[in-house]
């Protein structure tokens, strides 16, 4: 083993830790979001369905869908970012 071995395996486990944090930051912050807006969130980003599937599958607009998203992506990002959320933004 050389000594470049070594610091490669402490930074993938470095690498790994960070991920990690970064992994529990972000299901923190998604628990936070309001239920309607994180099931959005989540059916879009993760179920990859349309805006337009979602909104004929919960029964609103598709524009009601589009600030449901707006307001989430703005929450996460101000979480995983570490600043307080405006709260006037938008009529949040």
């Amino acid at each position: 083993m050389s000594v470049h071995d070594g610091t490669a395996n402490s930074d993938a486990a470095q690498d790994e830790a960070a991920t990690a944090e970064q992994l529990a930051r972000l299901e923190a912050a998604l628990l936070m979001l309001p239920r309607f807006r994180r099931e959005v969130f989540l059916a879009h980003r993760i179920d990859n369905l349309s805006y337009a599937e979602i909104a004929d599958r919960i029964g609103v607009s598709v524009r009601r869908i589009e600030r449901e998203m707006a307001r989430a992506i703005y929450g996460l990002h101000c979480a995983m970012e570490g600043r307080p959320l405006r709260r006037s933004w938008w009529r949040w």
